[in-house]
């Protein structure tokens, strides 16, 4: 796996250990740590590979899936991309304080999906993501069990300058994104969404091996 290019090892990004505190950033395993304290350079980028290993969504699931398309696919909509490649590319913002994120699942025809999103180090939780048309997600962060957990506060719309916060009854339902180390430079991306009225509607697991440098 191919670093584009070689980030800068010898500083620390402490935004996402002041985001947790000293105490929880702790209870973390050291890959965890390095991954998200690793300092990297304005406009550079860091790639990690791996396999989409599950996928499963309710009807209710497949209709927000298919849904959210209209607003940039954020959210995976193929189940055959079970078993395919998935490619993550981290990229420093270097305009504003945060991160461009490119994630993309191979499909067993066709082109690969593809999701853009930007997280920014702002807001009520201290950090929010980004999908484009205005739309975004304050996101708390957390750590459970040795595992990272980025989950949903609530989402919002951006308009002329203006930060409307959305109500739950309209809102996608809770996400969870999690981080789980496996060890051996491998570690599992979990997405998980979550409705008040019909409960788990859409989860995928992928698998990562970390950044060759």
């Amino acid at each position: 796996m191919n670093q584009l290019p070689h980030p800068d090892l010898q500083q620390q990004d402490t935004r996402f250990s002041a985001l947790l505190g000293k105490d929880r950033w702790l209870q973390l395993p050291p890959a965890i740590r390095q991954r998200f304290g690793k300092k990297v350079r304005g406009g550079d980028s860091v790639a990690y590979q791996g396999v989409v290993t599950e996928m499963r969504m309710t009807w209710f699931g497949r209709f927000l899936a298919h849904a959210a398309r209209l607003v940039g696919a954020p959210l995976p909509y193929d189940l055959s991309c079970i078993a395919q490649p998935a490619v993550v590319i981290v990229t420093e913002d270097i305009a504003g304080n945060g991160q461009f994120w490119i994630r993309q699942y191979g499909r067993r025809s066709g082109f690969p999906q593809m999701v853009h999103s930007s997280k920014r180090f702002a807001g009520p939780t201290g950090l929010e993501e980004y999908i484009g048309y205005g739309i975004g997600m304050a996101l708390k962060v957390n750590v459970a069990s040795g595992v990272l957990w980025f989950r949903s506060d609530h989402y919002f719309l951006s308009v002329l300058g203006r930060r409307i916060r959305l109500p739950r009854v309209i809102s996608p339902g809770a996400l969870a994104i999690g981080h789980h180390d496996l060890g051996q430079g491998r570690f599992k991306f979990s997405l998980r969404l979550k409705t008040r009225l019909f409960g788990e509607v859409l989860s995928q697991d992928a698998i990562f091996e970390d950044a060759k440098i």
